[in-house]
């Protein structure tokens, strides 16, 4: 059974009701006075989205389902047909065909728009209209303060920072690795960006086939003129 991973701060949750019946769900709020129902895991408000993924992970390192879907409290903004892709999961026609673009079985990032930010967010980050002051995002010192090393030059990824991703692959990262994860997503600056530029390279691979890209810098998977959340 896959469990749905949701990072809820303030979102309405009523999709949850009509989702699979076969998919487990675990939701973490961080919202002021904690709306996400009486089932929902308080955590406290720092590091986004990236925090709550990493915290679970860690907490059920032993216990993780075969699948976890990794999701924002609202999928839809950067995956339109969520709901329809939770399905696919669940009937296995997801897997048949969704391969051709990642490099690996076990994890596939989740979304309708790849885009691609340089080492210092110059391409992505610094235009960003909700980064009022146009600074730069360090790509180059979180590559460091995770695993040591400097990172590539370039990140392509999925827009939104949701994923789904299998427990032997989460399982090849050390607990240790998790625990200094979670430290950087709550001390690094800008650390929840960096992690959506890189959850493929967080589990140790390119996530996206570089065959298949082509050398796009940008890809637009599905149609987002008449968009919706079913």
């Amino acid at each position: 059974m896959p469990e749905l991973v949701v990072a809820h701060y303030t979102e309405d949750l009523s999709w949850l009701r009509n989702i699979p019946k076969d998919v487990q769900i675990t939701v973490y709020d961080k919202s002021p006075d904690h709306p996400g129902g009486p089932a929902a895991i308080p955590l406290p408000n720092v590091g986004r989205e990236a925090h709550t993924y990493l915290h679970h992970i860690l907490s059920r390192y032993d216990s993780l389902a075969e699948w976890s879907i990794f999701c924002q409290g609202k999928p839809f903004d950067h995956a339109y047909d969520f709901k329809k892709t939770l399905r696919a999961f669940t009937d296995g026609s997801w897997f048949a065909n969704s391969t051709e673009q990642h490099t690996d079985p076990h994890f596939y990032w989740l979304g309708h728009l790849i885009d691609t930010d340089d080492d210092q967010g110059h391409r992505l980050f610094r235009p960003w209209s909700k980064n009022e002051d146009g600074h730069g995002l360090d790509m180059r010192g979180f590559h460091r303060a995770l695993f040591g090393t400097d990172g590539p030059n370039l990140y392509t990824f999925v827009l939104g920072a949701q994923f789904a991703i299998h427990r032997n692959l989460l399982r090849q990262k050390t607990v240790s690795f998790y625990e200094q994860a979670l430290r950087v997503s709550t001390t690094f600056p800008d650390a929840a960006h960096c992690y959506e530029r890189s959850w493929d390279r967080v589990f140790g691979l390119e996530g996206l086939n570089p065959h298949w890209l082509a050398n796009r810098l940008t890809v637009q998977l599905k149609p987002m003129k008449h968009q919706s959340t079913g």
